[in-house]
């Protein structure tokens, strides 16, 4: 069914609150909770033992242009024989949000920020996941610190993890950073007008690249998916364009996935439970090892994360025009990660697409609910204090936390693909160069470059495999249920 909408914001908002209602998660905060807000006189103070003055460091974010709900600063300290101290401050979201009250109630329910292509719901009210428990420009905070040593070869050392107040010298966004690293701009205006930091983010860039190189050696999955984001003027939704990867995107990540497995060891080491963040070796393997094979590849016959990263990049290299629609299909097939509570004493279960088997989310505690229960489990254990989550609870918050994690990953995709519909609802007739991302008896998918967008194509794909270069005519559009139909132009 086609219908002729406007392509504007407030048409994709109405859908992503019915999409949130449907799948049992709420778009607003409670009257309670929005009263708690108002209440707090300002960002919580340094006070209590132990606290460490590090306001001196020069402190950074590196976040998307727009991000306003700044987790996470890092700052580097270069040591003897190559090796470098890697500092990251995590906001001290617990410092403001107790249990039990109406603003952790709503965390609680919805587990996750929603980031829809309408707009943002986020899990805590704004006036704190934007400002008083947000890591901004040249506000005194709150943190939570993973400290770690990393040697010049990229292994890690050594960990720590302690309470400190931070300053954040610079709002760095990803786009002008990666561009300033690969040496195709000048450094952005912040970047340039703090002295030294310049040399600061060479130092992370490299140490970065040495803790990255690690985890590939021992199978990590490089995969990119490219999923488009929607592109305003003002309320005017006017483009879909690929979230592609840069150097400032992969630093932070490999920043990150290094304070998880740090915030890890530090609790295990004094014998806490945790929320462990896990991908199972995939069950669909044998499907996985048959793509492989259609491709021309061959993996073996047990589950081997090598082996996959490998495979995958030859494919990199040989097509990389189709190697998202394949990094998409294998991310399909690998499933999805999940949460577990992990008792003292338990065996872990590894991360398969991260090659890492001690690892947990806890560098988002203003997006993401289980990095707040576990920021609590790591404020108790540095203080001494005792247990603040009891085994049964954790377990259930673990299956809770996944199951809300999954139906707003489904909520995301709904409104995502309700943006690419809408943008072609006014398009119908036009015809398109695009590329086969699927075909099977389930159908046939193309996606178009520009605007990117994926649909089904309804007519001529008899002959059509993936990877097939197409021209395709649009032929119709559901925004509310974000279908898009085409049809193949023979030449």
């Amino acid at each position: 069914m086609t219908r002729t909408y406007r392509p504007h914001r407030s048409d994709l908002r109405e859908i992503a609150r019915r999409a949130m209602v449907q799948r049992g998660l709420l778009p607003d905060f409670s009257p309670a909770a929005i009263a708690q807000a108002r209440e707090f006189p300002g960002a919580a103070a340094d006070s209590g033992p132990g606290i460490r003055d590090l306001r001196g460091r020069l402190w950074c974010s590196i976040d998307n242009d727009d991000s306003r709900d700044l987790d996470q600063l890092s700052v580097a300290e270069p040591l003897a024989n190559g090796a470098v101290k890697i500092l990251v401050a995590i906001a001290d979201v617990d410092a403001l949000v107790a249990r039990g009250t109406p603003i952790d109630q709503h965390a609680r329910t919805n587990t996750t920020s929603v980031y829809t292509a309408a707009e943002i719901f986020p899990m805590l009210p704004e006036r704190l996941s934007t400002d008083l428990t947000s890591l901004n420009q040249d506000c005194e905070r709150l943190a939570v610190v993973a400290e770690m040593t990393v040697a010049k070869d990229g292994i890690v050392n050594g960990s720590d993890m302690y309470r400190a107040t931070v300053l954040n010298r610079a709002q760095l966004a990803y786009d002008g950073v990666a561009a300033w690293l690969d040496g195709h701009a000048e450094p952005p205006p912040r970047l340039a007008a703090v002295p030294g930091l310049d040399e600061q983010l060479r130092i992370q860039d490299r140490v970065a690249q040495a803790l990255r190189a690690v985890r590939y050696r021992r199978g990590a999955l490089l995969l990119d998916t490219l999923e488009p984001r929607a592109v305003y003027e003002g309320d005017v939704l006017t483009d879909m364009r690929p979230d592609e990867r840069n150097r400032a995107k992969e630093l932070i990540e490999d920043f990150m996935i290094a304070a998880n497995s740090a915030t890890v060891a530090f609790l295990a080491g004094r014998k806490f439970p945790s929320l462990r963040r896990i991908l199972r070796s995939p069950e669909r393997w044998a499907r996985i090892v048959q793509l492989a094979a259609d491709l021309g590849g061959r993996l073996p016959v047990e589950p081997s994360a090598e082996a996959l990263e490998a495979f995958l990049d030859v494919q990199r290299r040989a097509n990389p025009t189709r190697f998202p629609d394949i990094s998409l299909s294998v991310v399909k097939l690998l499933g999805s990660g999940e949460y577990v509570a992990e008792l003292p004493g338990e065996g872990s279960t590894e991360h398969f697409g991260l090659a890492i088997r001690d690892y947990t989310h806890s560098t988002a505690p203003n997006r993401r609910f289980p990095d707040l229960v576990t920021q609590r489990l790591l404020k108790a254990a540095i203080a001494g204090r005792g247990v603040p989550y009891g085994d049964e609870e954790l377990s259930v918050l673990a299956r809770h936390c996944t199951e809300q994690e999954d139906d707003a990953t489904k909520v995301e995709r709904h409104v995502r693909k309700s943006a690419q519909a809408l943008l072609l609802s006014s398009r119908i007739g036009e015809r398109f160069d695009g590329i086969v991302t699927g075909a099977s008896e389930k159908g046939t998918w193309a996606r178009i470059f520009r605007p990117a967008a994926e649909g089904k194509v309804m007519h001529g794909f008899e002959d059509l495999d993936v990877g097939d270069r197409v021209r395709v005519e649009l032929v119709g559009t559901d925004v509310e249920r974000g279908f898009i139909d085409f049809a193949r132009v023979r030449p």
